[in-house]
């Protein structure tokens, strides 16, 4: 609690797990926002689960949307992968292909299986998938 009462981003987020795994998802959401507002990509991807899920909070579609760019901007694989299929259901299929590449180069494994089947319906190249094959390794 001392490293949550000095402002430390990753204890807030840490905490908020520990309140997410007890199922109070309101007091989640205030420790991921307090991360989140320090720059911590995790609970800025947490926060966007929450808003998904109405847990704690109400549904909020573009509040998924903006947790999600910011946790990717911050180079978190899992924000940028989610950003790839919201792109997807709306059929933006170039916008989630380049999600998904910058995913899978920051380690994505999900995004990888997406990509060769994304590739095996002719909606990726052959090279941007070689290119993200390498990145990944």
């Amino acid at each position: 609690m001392k490293r949550v009462a000095a402002n430390d981003p990753v204890a807030m987020y840490l905490k908020g797990i520990q309140q997410y795994l007890k199922g109070d998802y309101r007091s989640a959401f205030e420790y991921y926002t307090r991360a989140a507002e320090l720059g911590d990509a995790d609970a800025q991807c947490n926060l966007a689960r929450l808003y998904a899920s109405a847990e704690g909070v109400e549904t909020d579609r573009v509040k998924v949307i903006h947790f999600l760019e910011e946790a990717a901007i911050g180079g978190h694989p899992i924000a940028r992968f989610r950003l790839g299929w919201i792109e997807w259901d709306n059929g933006n299929n170039e916008r989630a292909v380049k999600h998904c590449v910058i995913a899978a180069n920051l380690g994505d494994d999900d995004s990888i299986k997406v990509l060769m089947e994304a590739f095996r319906n002719g909606l990726v190249s052959k090279d941007d998938l070689a290119a993200a094959l390498r990145a990944h390794q």
